[in-house]
C-alpha cells in the first residue's frame, strides 16, 4: 500500500467528492469527501492504494449555468453491396441529414436550458480533466465515463512501454518536411495497423506525418475535432503503449510526428464545462458562425490564485503529450478563432523549448490553421507560428486545375510566397487537399465531369505544382493512390485494393499515380534547389497558357558537385503542343527530364524545345553541367 492524492482544481465550487473502485468491481462504494485548500484552490483526497487498476470519478456542486446535453455520435454507415453507388450515396446522405437534425435538436434544448434554468445546488459526476485514460463504458454520456488509474510500485504509471528509437536516426529539420496528413481510423483503423504499414510511408518518401486529433472524443467515429479529455487518447484507436510503438516506428525510419491539436474549443460535455463553465470558457461564442463547442477563454486571469486557468490546462496537456509521446510538432487547429496571439506565442515557445531540452529530436514544428492565411502569423513576421497552412495557394490551384480559371499574377503570388510577404521557406505549407476539402479527383468529377486519365493528369499537375512552389508541402492521405471518396466526418476508409495487384490490371492508373508521387517526393528530397528561397519566373505566355519558373541552389562549396538547377514548365491549357520553345533558360547544355526517364534535352541560346507537351501537365528539367577532364565545371 502507498498513499496517492487525488486532486481537482475547482476553486469556487462549494463541495466536491471522489468515487473510486477497483476496476474489477461492479459498483462504486460510498462517495469520499474531498477537502478544499483555500490557498491554492485544489480539492484533495489522499488514500492508501494497493497496486492495481482503478476506476474513478469526481463529483462536484456545479457552478455552470446550464446542463449540457451531449450531441449524438456520428452514424456508422457501411455501403450496401447490393445497391448502386448512387443509391449508397443517397442513403449515406440521408443518414447524415438525420444526424444533423438530431444535433440541431440537442443544440436547441441546450439553448433553452441556458435561457430558462439556473441551477444552484446540483451535483455533477464527471471524469478527471487530467485523466490519462478514460473508459466511456459503451456510452456517449460523459457522466457515465470513468477515469482509469494504473497504480504500480506505489505510484501512478501510464504504461510500461520502453522507447527504442529516440536517437536511432536524425530527424529532418523543419525546412525538409514533406508532410502526410493522416486520420488513424480511415487510414488503417488502429495504431497497431498503422505501425504494420510502416513500409508504405518509407517507400512513399515522406519525412513527417501530421496525425488528425487522437485525444478522447465522444463516440468512436469522427475526426476528433471536439475533444472531451485532453490528456487521454481515443481508446478506439488503441492503447497508449500502441501509440508509443507507432511513434517509435516512425522515428526509427526518420519520420517526424506532428499532432493535430484542438485548442480553440472542446466538446460540450468536457469536464470543465460541467464544473464552472464561465471560469474556463467564454460565456458566448466569439463568432456564432464558426462555433464548434465551448471556447477556451485564454484572456481570463484569476487574481486570487495568480493563474490563467485555460492557459494552464492546455499548456499542461501539451507538455504531457510532448513528454509522454515524444511528439515533434503541433498543428494548431482553428488558430484564427483562438484569436489570442499572446497565448499562441507563449505555448509555441514553450513547446520548442521543451523539445530542445529533452536530449533527442530537438526540432519542433508549430503550424497554424489560419483561414485565410496571413503573413502576420509566422515568426519571420513577428507571429507565433513556425509555419501556417497556405490556404490561398489551395484556392488558386483549385481554380486553375478544376475550373481552368487562370489569374496570372495571383498564381505567381502563391507559387512564390515572397510576393505575399512570406520570408522563409518554412513559413507556408502547400497542399492541393486536406481533411477539410474534397480531393481534387472528387472536385473534378462533381464540378466538371472530368474523370479517369484526364482527371488523374490534372491531379498530378497539381502535386508537382505544390512540390516545386516556394514553401513546404503536404499530402492528404489517399490522394496519392487516387482514392475517390467524398469528404465526410463519418467512415471513409482508404481502399488499399486500388494499388494491389490485379489480374486484369484495371487499377494501373492508380499504381501510376502512386509512382508519380514517389518520383516527385524523391526529387524534392534529393534536390536542394527546391528547399531554398531561390525562385524566379523565366517564361510566361498567357495566350498559350504556358508558364515556367526556375529554382536553384548555389550554396555548396564543393567544386566536385554541380550547382542544383531546376526548371518547371506548366501547360495550363487544353492544348497539346507537338513542339514548344521555352525562352530564357538560365543555363545552356544538357537538361534531363525528371519525370520522363531522364530524357535528355539540349538548351542552346538559352532556349529549350519541349516535344509532346500534353495539356494540363508539368515538365520538370534538371540541369547537368558538363565536366572537363580536370574535373572542373565548365561554363557550357
Amino acid at each position: 500500500m502507498a498513499p496517492y492524492t487525488f486532486e481537482l482544481f475547482a476553486p469556487y465550487n462549494k463541495q466536491a467528492g471522489l468515487r473510486l473502485k477497483n476496476a474489477n468491481a461492479r459498483m462504486f462504494g460510498l462517495d469520499i469527501p474531498m477537502e478544499l485548500n483555500e490557498q491554492d484552490g485544489y480539492w484533495r483526497a489522499t488514500l492508501d492504494l494497493a497496486d492495481g487498476i482503478y476506476h474513478y470519478q469526481y463529483k462536484i456542486v456545479t457552478k455552470s449555468w446550464f446542463e449540457p446535453e451531449p450531441e449524438p455520435a456520428l452514424p456508422d454507415y457501411t455501403n450496401d453491396e447490393t445497391k448502386t453507388f448512387e443509391e449508397n450515396q443517397e442513403n449515406r446522405k440521408n443518414h447524415y441529414n438525420e444526424h444533423e437534425k438530431l444535433v440541431q435538436e440537442v443544440k436547441q434544448r441546450n439553448k433553452k436550458r441556458e435561457e430558462e434554468i439556473t441551477f444552484t445546488e446540483v451535483w455533477y459526476t464527471f471524469v478527471d480533466p487530467y485523466a490519462t485514460e478514460v473508459d466511456e463504458r459503451g456510452s456517449d454520456d460523459a457522466f457515465r465515463s470513468v477515469g482509469i488509474l494504473i497504480f504500480k510500485n506505489g505510484k501512478k504509471i501510464i504504461d510500461e512501454y520502453e522507447w527504442k528509437y529516440d536517437n536511432h536516426v536524425p530527424l529532418v529539420s523543419n525546412d525538409k518536411l514533406i508532410i502526410y496528413e493522416i486520420h488513424i481510423g480511415d487510414f488503417q483503423d488502429k495504431f497497431i495497423n498503422v505501425t504494420a504499414k510502416m513500409d508504405y510511408f518509407v517507400e512513399l518518401g515522406i519525412t513527417a506525418v501530421e496525425i488528425m486529433p487522437i485525444k478522447e472524443f465522444p463516440g468512436t467515429i469522427g475526426w476528433g475535432y471536439t475533444p472531451r479529455y485532453y490528456l487521454a487518447i481515443e481508446n478506439a484507436y488503441g492503447t497508449t503503449a500502441e501509440l508509443k510503438e507507432m511513434i517509435d516506428a516512425f522515428h526509427k525510419h526518420g519520420i517526424r510526428v506532428i499532432m493535430d491539436g484542438v485548442y480553440n474549443h472542446c466538446d460540450v460535455s468536457a469536464p470543465y464545462a460541467a464544473i464552472d463553465h464561465d471560469y474556463w470558457f467564454y460565456h458566448e461564442p466569439k463568432d456564432r458562425v464558426y462555433c464548434w463547442g465551448p471556447e477556451w477563454n485564454y484572456g481570463r486571469y484569476d487574481e486570487k490564485y495568480q493563474v490563467w486557468p485555460a492557459r494552464k490546462y492546455i499548456s499542461d496537456s501539451i507538455r504531457y503529450f510532448i513528454s509522454e509521446f515524444h511528439t515533434d510538432g503541433i498543428r494548431f487547429d482553428a488558430a484564427t478563432q483562438i484569436n489570442n496571439e499572446e497565448f499562441l506565442t507563449a505555448i509555441a515557445q514553450q513547446s520548442r523549448e521543451q523539445a530542445r531540452d529533452r536530449g533527442y529530436a530537438p526540432n519542433f514544428f508549430c503550424v497554424g490553421e489560419y483561414l485565410p492565411d496571413k503573413i502576420e502569423s509566422v515568426m519571420s513576421n513577428g507571429g507565433p507560428m513556425d509555419s501556417i497552412w497556405h490556404d490561398s495557394l489551395y484556392w488558386k490551384l483549385r481554380e486553375a486545375i478544376v475550373f481552368d480559371v487562370l489569374n496570372w499574377e495571383e498564381l505567381k503570388n502563391v507559387i512564390d510566397g515572397r510576393r505575399q510577404g512570406y520570408k522563409n521557406i518554412i513559413d507556408i505549407v502547400n497542399y492541393q487537399a486536406n481533411h477539410d476539402h474534397d480531393r481534387l479527383l472528387i472536385e473534378l468529377g462533381k464540378e466538371r465531369q472530368i474523370f479517369d486519365a484526364d482527371a488523374f493528369r490534372r491531379v498530378r499537375m497539381a502535386f508537382a505544382f505544390q512540390a516545386t512552389s516556394y514553401g513546404l508541402m503536404m499530402i492528404w492521405m489517399g490522394e496519392e493512390i487516387g482514392e475517390y471518396k467524398e469528404k465526410t466526418p463519418g467512415v471513409a476508409k482508404l481502399d488499399w485494393s486500388l494499388i494491389e495487384d490485379r489480374e486484369d490490371n484495371s487499377n494501373a492508373i492508380n499504381k501510376e499515380q502512386l509512382q508519380y508521387y514517389k518520383d516527385v517526393i524523391q526529387l524534392r528530397k534529393l534536390n536542394p534547389a527546391l528547399t531554398t528561397p531561390n525562385l524566379e519566373f523565366i517564361f510566361e505566355h498567357e495566350n498559350d497558357q504556358i508558364m515556367a519558373w526556375y529554382r536553384w541552389d548555389t550554396t555548396t562549396d564543393d567544386i566536385q558537385k554541380p550547382e542544383n538547377r531546376v526548371v518547371i514548365v506548366c501547360n495550363w491549357s487544353s492544348t497539346t503542343y507537338e513542339k514548344y520553345e521555352i525562352l530564357n533558360i538560365p543555363r545552356n547544355g544538357r537538361w534531363y527530364e525528371w519525370l520522363n526517364n531522364d530524357k535528355e534535352y539540349i538548351a542552346e541560346n538559352n532556349k529549350l524545345t519541349i516535344d509532346n507537351f500534353i495539356d494540363h501537365t508539368i515538365r520538370i528539367f534538371i540541369h547537368q553541367t558538363k565536366r572537363c577532364d580536370n574535373d572542373k565545371r565548365s561554363t557550357a
